[in-house]
């Protein structure tokens, strides 16, 4: 079957790769052949692809073409089902078709194992009972905790952190400013200017900490954000260090009288480059160095 999968000359194996968008890997390994790709989508269409080119049996290029553009188009309608199912499971209304083929994307993405369209809705009903404890409109805050991580459904296409490429993405799909603050804020890399941004970012925190949510050990999860403060803390000049948003930013505060106001953004390039050589971590980690000078006086 592996034969046959490889074709004449390697003519069936280049046809699907150029046809899906995905690396065929063909080994040693008994009955089993690995699918690579960046987009996970791409990847669900190429895996449904060759389950029905093998269980058909008629493997050749035109066959495979057919088959690959005959299944991308069913992923289509299947992710706007799952999207619809997403929005009617958490009670939201009036939300873009082009963000609901989106949220069906999240259903394939996976964080530390964990599915992010169900921990998305995990956030969005945190959200809304949060709400509903502190006086808030729950429907606002549950569609903020449902979009919340919408970036990621698209993080391989676009440069930046998912929380801003999704703020993008629903600002140019009709969202208003308080949903799309909400969005941005909540790995603070933008100043939150609502009580909702404020309650994403607890509800993405409860429903990702939650015990069995995601695969990573606890023991490796450790030892990484040691390791972040020990690179910081090995720097001439560095205080303190805090690993914090889950090992995402690395806050170093430094010793004003050892480095100077104009040092700071190499120290922090240097700092980042040092935890890309020494460090394996998913997504990317922000580096914020911090340099505060305090005067005291006493009034007597």
């Amino acid at each position: 079957m592996k034969g046959r999968i490889i074709g004449r000359e390697g003519r069936n194996i280049r046809t699907f790769e150029k046809a899906s968008g995905v690396d065929l890997i063909i080994d040693d390994t008994p009955e089993a052949v690995v699918l690579s790709c960046f987009d996970p989508v791409r990847r669900e269409i190429a895996r449904l692809s060759l389950e029905k080119l093998i269980s058909d049996g008629r493997i050749h290029p035109g066959r495979i073409e057919e088959v690959i553009s005959k299944t991308t188009k069913e992923m289509d309608e299947t992710l706007i089902k799952i999207g619809e199912k997403a929005v009617l499971e958490t009670n939201i209304h009036n939300i873009s078709p082009n963000l609901i083929k989106v949220l069906g994307r999240l259903h394939y993405r996976t964080s530390y194992g964990q599915n992010v369209l169900q921990h998305s809705i995990e956030a969005a009903w945190i959200c809304g009972i949060l709400a509903t404890e502190i006086g808030l409109d729950q429907e606002t805050a549950r569609r903020a905790g449902l979009l919340h991580d919408i970036g990621k459904a698209v993080d391989h296409e676009f440069d930046g952190t998912h929380a801003i490429i999704g703020a993008n993405l629903a600002r140019k799909n009709g969202e208003g400013k308080l949903i799309v603050n909400a969005i941005e804020a909540h790995h603070e890399e933008v100043e939150a200017t609502s009580v909702y941004a404020a309650l994403v970012q607890a509800s993405d925190a409860i429903s990702g900490a939650r015990p069995g949510a995601r695969r990573e050990m606890l023991e490796t999860y450790m030892q990484r954000l040691a390791k972040l403060e020990e690179i910081a803390n090995s720097v001439e000049g560095v205080n303190k260090s805090y690993a914090i948003q889950a090992g995402r930013e690395l806050r170093i505060i430094v010793e004003p009288s050892m480095i100077e106001e104009n040092q700071t953004p190499l120290l922090a390039s240097e700092i980042a480059a040092n935890i890309e050589k020494q460090v394996q971590y998913p997504g990317q980690i922000k580096v914020t160095v911090i340099r505060e000078t305090r005067q005291i006086a006493m009034a007597k």
